[in-house]
Parts: C-alpha cells; structure tokens; sequence
C-alpha cells in the first residue's frame, strides 16, 4: 500500500492535483513498527477544486465505484487492488458544532498550511499538522461509534498519535475545538479506555481524568465495541439482501433505535441528537429510493 500511495501521489502531482493523505498509512507511521499496523483504505483529503480533478483523473483507473456523495464530497473506488477514497470534506455526519470547527480545520489546512509530511520512500506525502489530525481522527472516531461500528484499531490510532506528539501540540487549542465541538465528555470517556484498556499513560493523555464517571463510561463503549465487532463486524446484514426496499429499511431504523438506547447510557443529549440526524437521513434516503 505504501508503495501504490507512492506511485498515485506522484501521478497525481504531476497532473497538477495536490491532496493530503488522512488516517491510515499516515497515522500508521506513529507505531513503533508501521508495517505491522494493518491496511485499511487509501484516504485523501482534497480541496473541492483538487476533488473534482482528482475524481476526473481516478475514475478512469477504477475497477468499481461507488456512489458519489455529493453533499459531503466523498466518493470511494477500487484501484489496483486498493479502496481509494476520495475526501472534499471532513465532515461525518455529527451535530452542527462539530461540522463548523472540522470546517475551520479544512480552511486551517488549505488556507493556512496547517501540514506536517512524510517521506515515503523518494515521495513526499503531505498529512495533516497534529494539532488539526487529532481532532479530525477523534471525530471520525466518534462518527463511526454513533453512526455504524466502531473498531478498536480506532482508538489505538488515536492513542499513538497522541503519544508519538505528546508536549509537541497545542493543547490551548485542542481545548477551545474540544468545547466547540461539544464533544468533552466523549474525550474524557475515550481517554478513560485508552488508559484502562491500553495502556496509555494517564500523563500523557491530555484532559485525563480519573473520576469513577469516566471510567463506568469507558467500560460501556468497550462492551458495545465488544458486542458489535470490528467495524460492525459482528452486524447481522443479510437483512439487506433478504427483504425489500421498505422492509429492511424499516429493519434498519429498528437496530438504530436500538443502538441509540445503549448509547444514551453513556452519552445520552448526544445520542438523542445522532438518532435524530439519523431519523432525518433515513427519511431523506427513503423519498430518494436509496
């Protein structure tokens, strides 16, 4: 994978399209042994001009494509062999708050030069500056826990970026996007599992908190990490092959609800709010006919 990111990076630039690489084999390079972490997607951050350039160029060398979203700017492909996604927006389907602060990440990181690099082998491969890649890795942390299944490879992301650039960020400013974002008491839960759960030391994991509370918490989201499987993996789905349109969609909205109730016992004004956008998404889906 390292070595495709390589190659497409540079096709890439030499077309004239400039993208950043999020997650994956970028925050693979925190670990002790990047190679060992396993390979998920290719995930590149574009401004929209860079997306509609790179959609153009890519789309040609995809075995499959999927559908586009628009709205949010996201389309994913297969290319040789790898899922390529394509990313002009870092929002994740949460609440307005946090949709505004990742947008002023965005203009941070397009506007400002907010970047930090990797070499890749003789390429040059542009990431996210800490300060912007924390957040946006915590948000899509806390977007897949509300929104489908959460893998624990996740968290493990989150904890060694945090401990390959302890003391190295700016924790005034993660503070002021963490109360933006109203997402403080989903920082402090997770923070509680990374040091129960993986061994973070607690020094080290900023607004650490050693409270009862947090660490209650920090069991609950391991047990539904625990009862769905890596990334929902432990989903029966088959329902949406087995039954019509309607049906599986009603199916659908039965596990969410479902979903919503576990998590209200942990975060409950915010899995209310996710349950709505849901709500909102799923009827949107429905006069559509997807």
């Amino acid at each position: 994978m390292n070595y495709f990111i390589g190659v497409i990076v540079d096709k890439m630039r030499v077309a004239g399209i400039y993208t950043l690489l999020v997650k994956g084999q970028g925050i693979a390079q925190c670990y002790e042994r990047p190679l060992w972490r396993a390979c998920g997607d290719v995930d590149f951050f574009l401004s929209e001009d860079n997306y509609k350039k790179a959609k153009s160029y890519l789309t040609p060398l995809a075995s499959h494509i999927e559908d586009e979203n628009p709205i949010n700017l996201h389309l994913a492909m297969t290319v040789d062999p790898w899922v390529v996604e394509l990313h002009g927006s870092l929002q994740g389907g949460l609440w307005k708050r946090v949709d505004r602060v990742l947008s002023e990440i965005r203009d941070a990181i397009f506007c400002g030069g907010c970047v930090r690099t990797w070499m890749n082998g003789k390429t040059q491969v542009f990431l996210p500056r800490v300060d912007e890649d924390i957040v946006y890795v915590f948000s899509h942390i806390l977007q897949h826990f509300f929104r489908g299944g959460i893998g624990l490879r996740q968290i493990c992301d989150f904890s060694r970026l945090l401990w390959t650039y302890n003391g190295s960020f700016n924790l005034p400013l993660l503070e002021s996007r963490l109360l933006k974002m109203g997402v403080m008491s989903e920082w402090k839960t997770f923070s509680a599992l990374a040091v129960i759960a993986l061994g973070m030391p607690p020094e080290v994991m900023p607004f650490y908190s050693s409270e009862k509370k947090w660490e209650k918490k920090a069991k609950r989201v391991i047990d539904v990490i625990l009862e769905t499987g890596n990334f929902g993996y432990n989903r029966d789905l088959s329902y949406y092959e087995k039954y019509p349109y309607i049906l599986y969609k009603i199916i659908s909205l039965l596990q969410n609800t479902k979903d919503t109730v576990k998590h209200m016992g942990i975060f409950p004004i915010d899995s209310i709010r996710i349950w709505g956008l849901m709500i909102r998404d799923g009827i949107t889906a429905v006069f559509k006919g997807k």
